[in-house]
């Protein structure tokens, strides 16, 4: 039984862009699908697909590599709120990862977004995570 899923996630993706692999399979939940969409609209995965063949169903990820280096384009995934210690912030107290050339994934009362879309919402939330 997994205690922190999020975290599971994100060290998933971790170890399969560290092997190498093109594709990572995750069991999905609604926080994670919106996780996915974020990642793939801010271009740090290919494309991702959605199999609810299975009671839980689960997320197949295409990971991104540059097409001549190999050099993935996810460098690091921190997990910053943990079940043992919740970090939120106000929206004027967003965080800005690597001077805005990364993102933070948040979780507010508008849904789940990056930090600069709950910026301009004036919205603030749960801090899950730090892609860059």
């Amino acid at each position: 039984m997994v205690t922190d899923p999020i975290a599971d996630y994100l060290t998933r993706v971790r170890n399969a862009i560290m092997a190498g692999h093109r594709v990572v399979e995750i069991p999905a939940s609604n926080l994670k699908k919106e996780i996915t969409k974020i990642l793939q609209d801010k271009g740090y995965v290919l494309s991702y697909k959605f199999d609810d063949s299975t009671v839980q169903g689960t997320i197949k990820i295409a990971l991104k590599y540059n097409a001549v280096t190999k050099i993935p384009a996810i460098k690091n995934l921190k997990r910053v709120s943990k079940p043992g210690l919740r970090t939120y912030r106000g929206a004027t107290e967003l965080p800005r990862v690597l001077n805005g050339l990364g993102i933070a994934i948040l979780s507010t009362s508008k849904g789940v977004m990056t930090d600069k879309e709950a910026r301009t919402q004036n919205v603030g939330g749960e801090v899950l995570c730090y892609v860059y």
